[in-house]
């Protein structure tokens, strides 16, 4: 064991630094169960709840998500939805296209130019979107563009989320069954079936 020799001057200073460092030391052991009640708990996440859902405008009417394009793909715009809107009318408005603030953001549409009608039927969890176009005839984001806007339309029985909302596209002059797709988080139509 290491003996220490001091001089009186030495151990007076070696003692205010140790009382010091006790008087730090106690104040930190008086802190920790303060610290400890913070609040912040080891055990998780805990459910609160249900996630928010739905989407409120700023004068709270529900809102409706049109989906437009940029340079980057399709880009949702939000407005107010009367209170009994659905697919039809938000497929409405995105036919209409971009308004002039929208245009001026650099929104605009892939949808070919002139007057047509989509038709949109909803049914539990699903949208029958009715097309005046063969799907070939459309650019793919111009598809995303009509997939997007009714799956995230509100009106549509089921309370899905817009990216699990399946559309049925039936496409003009095609007899077969409808091509079944969704909306992913990118705002791209994607087959059904395919991850997220």
């Amino acid at each position: 064991m290491r003996e220490w020799h001091t001089t009186g001057r030495t151990a007076r200073s070696w003692s205010g630094r140790s009382a010091r460092a006790c008087a730090g030391l106690a104040a930190a052991l008086a802190a920790a169960p303060a610290l400890a009640g913070c609040g912040i708990s080891d055990t998780g996440p805990v459910a609160a709840g249900p996630p928010a859902s739905g989407g409120l405008t700023l004068d709270g009417s529900e809102a409706l998500r049109v989906y437009f394009v940029t340079a980057q793909g399709t880009w949702p715009a939000t407005r107010p939805a009367p209170p009994d809107a659905g697919p039809q009318h938000a497929l409405n408005v995105l036919l209409d296209g971009p308004n002039s603030t929208e245009r001026a953001r650099g929104l605009d549409t892939a949808l070919p130019a002139g007057s047509h009608e989509v038709r949109a039927r909803p049914a539990a969890g699903t949208v029958d979107l009715y097309l005046p176009w063969a799907v070939a005839e459309l650019d793919s984001v111009a598809v995303s563009q009509l997939v997007c806007t009714a799956a995230a339309a509100p009106g549509i029985p089921g309370g899905r989320d817009p990216v699990d909302v399946v559309v049925r596209v039936h496409e003009s002059g095609f007899a077969g069954d409808p091509w079944e797709v969704t909306c992913d988080e990118t705002g791209a139509a994607t087959p059904r079936g395919r991850a997220h």
